[in-house]
């Protein structure tokens, strides 16, 4: 497949996303405009091994100072005190906001650096690089930057869009069945609230070893649709609430069971079951929708139902949280069909009871 570059609508300006395989070694010349600048990189332990040493001899090859900072792989590395880290490695590095902040890894790396770009000296530029499957067809892309709360998923968080994305399909090849997996997931889900050839695609193929050849145009893909949504609706009022498809239990899910045992994909997963269930119940889903659903996850052994343990009691009061909450109105994303979605408030204590009868 030929490079793809998509340029992203975004807030205050447009982005260039370029997608290629090997890109990681021709990015020289997309970091020749932080010449003479500072560049900090940000990875975990888990990525810094495979890429960190390629990223930093690129930046030094287009003229930029390269500093980097290792972090803990796993979801509780997005949280307060690793965001303070940062703060006080960016200040001891000397970055100013003339320099920039470059995210070398998956959502969680991406989510938290693009948080302390946000944040730090009241915003400094801000480049992704995602090398899983999750982060490059959803979490690079729209400008969603966060940590988690103890009491909840990305409860602390900013609109900050990156000035760059650079996505090398090739790093895909490195991930476990897991984290491909957790992808898997969210590839799913644009196909179910935005694209039902995107959806029929993934299940005419029925399985990972068939789907994989077709990554690089999927994530392409994922990413134009995405695009689209953040355009209309750059700060989540709106249509892009949609992208949430499955996020209101998931978040619920991976708060209850601590942070990092379930995946943000895999609980999106059994997010999507669920809402397919709840939008039957209220009258707007199709009746066989969850089972569509629920048939094509089992195919790409993808989870559907809540982890052992995980009653309604645990899982509600996160939920109650959520950030799509307004008032005692939960907003639920249901479809109306595969490849269309619609946002609706549910009162809580009637989506309780719909948790509660189905568990």
């Amino acid at each position: 497949m030929p490079d793809v570059r998509i340029r992203i609508p975004g807030t205050p300006g447009e982005y260039p996303v370029m997608i290629e395989s090997g890109l990681i070694f021709r990015i020289t010349p997309c970091l020749k405009p932080f010449e003479g600048r500072k560049i900090a990189v940000i990875t975990d332990e888990h990525v810094a091994p495979l890429y960190a040493g390629q990223i930093t001899a690129a930046i030094e090859a287009a003229g930029a100072q390269p500093f980097l900072r290792i972090l803990p792989a796993g979801e509780t590395t997005k949280c307060m005190e690793q965001l303070t880290g940062i703060y006080d490695f960016l200040l001891d590095s000397g970055i100013t906001r003339i320099d920039a902040l470059l995210a070398l890894g998956g959502g969680v790396i991406g989510d938290l650096t693009g948080y302390a770009a946000a944040t730090y000296l009241r915003g400094v530029r801000f480049i992704q690089f995602p090398t899983t499957l999750l982060a490059q067809v959803d979490s690079s892309v729209g400008g969603k930057v966060a940590v988690n709360h103890p009491r909840g998923k990305n409860l602390l968080g900013a609109f900050y869009q990156p000035e760059l994305v650079l996505i090398d399909t090739d790093t895909l090849r490195t991930l476990d069945q897991r984290q491909v997996g957790a992808g898997l997931g969210e590839v799913i889900k644009y196909g179910c609230i935005l694209d039902a050839g995107l959806f029929r695609q993934i299940e005419a193929c029925g399985s990972r070893e068939n789907l994989a050849p077709h990554y690089p145009e999927i994530v392409a893909r994922c990413i134009e649709l995405k695009g689209q949504v953040v355009f209309e609706d750059p700060y989540d009022r709106g249509l892009r609430m949609i992208l949430n498809f499955g996020h209101t239990l998931a978040h619920a899910i991976e708060n209850a069971a601590g942070y990092g045992q379930v995946l943000h994909g895999e609980a999106v997963c059994i997010g999507m079951v669920a809402a397919a269930a709840w939008g039957t119940r209220l009258g707007i889903t199709p009746p066989d929708t969850e089972n569509h659903i629920r048939r094509v996850l089992t195919a790409y052994a993808l989870p559907t139902e809540v982890p052992a343990g995980l009653t309604t009691e645990k899982l509600f009061p996160s939920l109650a949280l959520d950030k799509k909450s307004v008032g005692k109105d939960i907003r639920v994303v249901c479809l109306e069909e595969i490849g269309r979605a619609r946002t609706v408030p549910v009162p809580a204590a009637k989506l309780k009871a719909f948790m509660e009868q189905s568990s």
